[in-house]
């Protein structure tokens, strides 16, 4: 059992250190910011102490990369990074301009619909939520409370209705061993959530998990449908974790990261980094981004607000986040998690808080993500690395899926971060919202496949 872990954890280490390619664009319009790579791995600690000192907005960090955006206002480098290789791309750094509004779609066809031509504001997506609500039984809508600003927090639940107990199902005595974590209740249905983007500026999390939405609910003999997976699970999705964040995305800062919230009378920036605001592990300074195998001192970024990665005063001072774990603890029988979003094409598991600890049930866990990783592949080509998330990138206290591991116990959970190497970052185009979303339904099918087959559940198609 220890050979087959490790053998897997090799596996899946290999697959992480895989390059991971930046397509540079040229020949774009002004009025662009810049996304800077720095791709010498003996100068990535260099690079990360330089962005931590002049507050620079890394978009993506591992032990072989570091990518650096620039707005418009802004390109002039540091000192210390100005004479270090580094290949650049344009990124535009507009915000969208106002369309005609739209409030209706078709939301009956997954194949036919517009909807996922293109990215929404934050009142289309509420309007498509309640339009799905409103055309479809097995779908119900959920407030979660309120953000800093006052917005409510739409949630979705999608399910057939109560478990049907197969036929002739016997329960067996459990036989004694290595305790691993549980997986689900017999008797109940499965419980599966999906979390869209916590950190405001990643769309294509948000637009994938409506896509995966709306695929559970479409016509099964659609190409991409899923919605055979409700015979034995439920699924609890949150598109928009971050409404305040991602208004104001649309509104005024296409890259902004954290939420919105007032820090303090006496505090001149607003926000902290929701996804360092966990609960599990949580530390008041944010840990550098750094590679964890790194020898040499990890540097970190100084408790201060205006950091994006300032993880608040406390464990759960944002409300969103203490919203989202008051929803999730009232979910019965959970037993998958994946948390979207952008970028860098990995699914990831426990830990992040550190790269010293295995999970006790990580051979399950990274058998299922090869599997789910191959099965996203295969749809579009698209190439996913896995491994663990501390591993993939940097250790870093106060994540979303160490809480939902460690503290809530749901054995699956993993991060999806998508599309895509860096070439757009995330200001992926419009025409790639479909195929992140039919690729990354592969993704959710083949885990969801996976953990009925551990439950002992069996689809009747």
């Amino acid at each position: 059992m220890a050979a087959k872990c490790l053998l897997l954890i090799c596996v899946a280490t290999l697959l992480s250190h895989a390059s991971a390619e930046q397509l540079v664009l040229s020949g774009e319009k002004p009025r662009h910011g810049v996304l800077r790579r720095y791709s010498i791995e003996s100068a990535v600690q260099r690079v990360l102490i330089a962005a931590a000192e002049h507050d620079l907005d890394v978009w993506h960090a591992t032990d072989s990369y570091v990518d650096i955006y620039s707005p418009p206002d802004s390109l002039t480098l540091p000192t210390e990074l100005r004479d270090l290789p580094h290949t650049t791309t344009p990124i535009s750094s507009e915000t969208p301009t106002p369309r005609k509004l739209q409030t209706a779609w078709d939301s009956i066809s997954l194949e036919n619909t517009t909807f996922h031509d293109t990215y929404h504001p934050l009142y289309e997506i509420e309007s498509f939520m309640r339009q799905l609500n409103s055309t479809h039984a097995n779908f119900r809508l959920a407030n979660l409370g309120h953000t800093a600003e006052g917005r409510e927090m739409l949630g979705l639940t999608i399910s057939n209705g109560p478990y049907e107990e197969e036929e002739g199902k016997k329960k067996k005595k459990k036989k004694k061993g290595k305790k691993k974590t549980p997986v689900g209740r017999d008797g109940e249905k499965l419980g599966f959530v999906i979390l869209g983007a916590q950190h405001a500026r990643e769309w294509i999390a948000s637009a994938t998990s409506l896509y995966i939405a709306h695929a559970l609910v479409a016509n099964a003999s659609e190409s991409h449908s899923i919605s055979y997976l409700l015979e034995h699970f439920d699924f609890h999705i949150l598109p928009v974790p971050n409404p305040d964040g991602y208004d104001y995305t649309w509104e005024t800062d296409r890259y902004w990261y954290k939420n919105r919230q007032v820090l303090g009378p006496y505090v001149k920036c607003v926000g902290l980094d929701m996804n360092r605001n966990w609960g599990y592990k949580w530390k008041p300074e944010s840990i550098g981004m750094i590679h964890a195998s790194d020898n040499a001192t990890k540097p970190r970024l100084p408790i201060d607000p205006c950091s994006h990665w300032y993880p608040g005063s406390r464990a759960f001072e944002s409300p969103e986040v203490n919203n989202i774990e008051n929803w999730i603890s009232t979910l019965p029988n959970v037993v998958g998690f994946v948390d979207l979003r952008s970028y860098g094409q990995m699914l990831s598991s426990p830990y992040s808080y550190t790269c010293k600890k295995l999970p006790k049930d990580a051979e399950d866990q990274i058998e299922a993500a090869l599997g789910a990783s191959h099965a996203l592949t295969s749809v579009h080509g698209t190439d996913f690395q896995t491994g663990s998330l501390c591993s993939m990138l940097y250790a870093a206290p106060g994540n979303v899926v160490d809480w939902m591991y460690a503290r809530r116990a749901i054995k699956y959970s993993y991060v999806a971060h998508l599309r895509d190497t860096g070439t757009y970052g995330f200001s992926l185009p419009e025409k790639w919202i479909a195929p992140t979303g039919e690729e990354t339904t592969s993704l959710v099918n083949y885990l969801a496949k996976f953990i009925a087959t551990q439950a002992k559940r069996k689809f009747s198609t």
